[in-house]
């Protein structure tokens, strides 16, 4: 028996379609009330030029037009200092027109990455990641930006009335941006976590005995029929460009062999699929929502600094 597949497209267009008609009520009551134009305004920085940067600042700008969203990018070189940096966010950060600040990771090495995110004013940091809205996600407070992967983590749960409280749940990855807001998630939903990682000794102990598994490391094919049990839901968050001899590829960079290459999660799709009762999809899973659960964070901001 085949799972059912857990299809973030589906879901991403109910959303997208939802918050184009919330911006066009918001902008003609806001014209009503002001005589002024607004929209909700977000924008990237980016500092260098990393093509897969570029291809997610490319996926942003195109996903936020569609609902008529105002999106900027704004390109800084990668030879710029710190505090001219934290300089330009401060505008931002001033600027009523702004309703959401982003910095496109990664940055240049040489810049403080926790001290540039924590700069950004928490009621515009609608990826999520300042020290701020960390801890109201620790506290369960409603004024929260939840990051956006993690998000639509929940977001596709709930959308497949997938049940979360009092059930056991396994969260592979510990990262700030995925992994760690996923299991606090959890956590306030109910549900009875573990977090491992890639290097956990027995990952199979972690994930075997959940209800949900949700593996986010970035490590193709961690996650294989060894390590998942029937009546499972396994939500695959990993995206891993690899080439037709499965060498993984660290960054998408167009050139030789790009016809061979191709996108897979950190599940082993085909040996995991036949197995449990529900999973996402890479490609089509998760990523489709990320970008839709951002812009749900930015016309929240809006209406709130409206």
């Amino acid at each position: 028996m085949s799972a059912k597949i857990l299809d973030g497209r589906v879901v991403r267009d109910e959303i997208k379609e939802n918050l184009k008609s919330q911006i066009s009520l918001s902008t003609r009551n806001s014209l009503k009330a002001s005589n002024l134009k607004s929209r909700p305004k977000l924008v990237i920085i980016q500092v260098g030029d990393v093509a897969e940067s570029n291809t997610y600042i490319s996926g942003k700008i195109k996903f936020g037009e569609s609902i008529g969203a105002v999106v900027e990018h704004k390109k800084f070189p990668a030879t710029i200092s710190q505090k001219s940096l934290i300089s330009q966010i401060s505008i931002l950060n001033s600027d009523s027109s702004v309703h959401g600040i982003i910095v496109q990771m990664p940055i240049p090495e040489h810049l403080n990455k926790e001290a540039i995110i924590d700069t950004i004013d928490p009621k515009k940091d609608v990826d999520g990641l300042t020290t701020t809205n960390q801890q109201l996600l620790e506290n369960n407070d409603p004024q929260v930006f939840i990051p956006a992967t993690a998000k639509a983590v929940i977001t596709i749960l709930n959308y497949y009335k997938i049940p979360i409280e009092g059930k056991k749940a396994a969260v592979v990855g510990r990262s700030k941006l995925v992994g760690a807001p996923v299991a606090i998630l959890l956590r306030n939903l109910g549900a009875q976590v573990e977090v491992g990682h890639s290097q956990t000794p027995d990952l199979t102990a972690v994930t075997k005995p959940a209800d949900i598994v949700v593996v986010a490391v970035g490590k193709p094919n961690l996650i294989t029929k060894n390590h998942v049990s029937p009546d499972q839901t396994v939500i695959d968050v990993g995206i891993n460009v690899i080439d037709s001899n499965a060498r993984l590829w660290k960054t998408e960079k167009p050139g030789i062999g790009q016809n061979q290459r191709h996108l897979t999660g950190d599940v082993n799709f085909a040996e995991v699929e036949p197995i449990v009762a529900a999973i996402t999809p890479v490609p089509g899973g998760i990523g489709p929502l990320t970008i839709a659960s951002l812009f749900e964070n930015l016309l929240e901001a809006y209406k709130k600094q409206s």
